[in-house]
């Protein structure tokens, strides 16, 4: 196994440069168990929708996890099925703008 290097770490889990993340002040989830946001095998995400159905920032969150291609865990009320469809949509739109 090849080492990583902890520069190159941080550059791979830091957000995308450019995106507002001063909504994760405010998030709900913030206050909850994160295994919840990241359902296993078996388990539903029951629990983190509902916690992102009272968060007052969850359009902020799912516009984060849209632009930053989030591909794990429920993000603005969205499981990771959900945002693929959307990105999936968003793509074909996106061909048929090509010049």
């Amino acid at each position: 196994m090849t080492p990583v290097d902890l520069d190159d770490l941080v550059r791979l889990l830091a957000p995308p440069p450019g995106l507002d993340m001063s909504w994760q002040d405010q998030a709900l989830c913030a206050e909850t168990d994160p295994e919840a946001f990241y359902p296993g095998k078996g388990q539903t995400p029951d629990q983190a929708l509902a916690v992102c159905g009272r968060c007052e920032v969850r359009t902020a969150c799912l516009k984060y996890a849209l632009a930053a291609r989030e591909r794990y865990g429920v993000w603005g009320g969205t499981t990771q099925d959900e945002r693929r469809a959307m990105w999936n949509e968003t793509d074909d739109e996106n061909e048929g703008c090509a010049a």
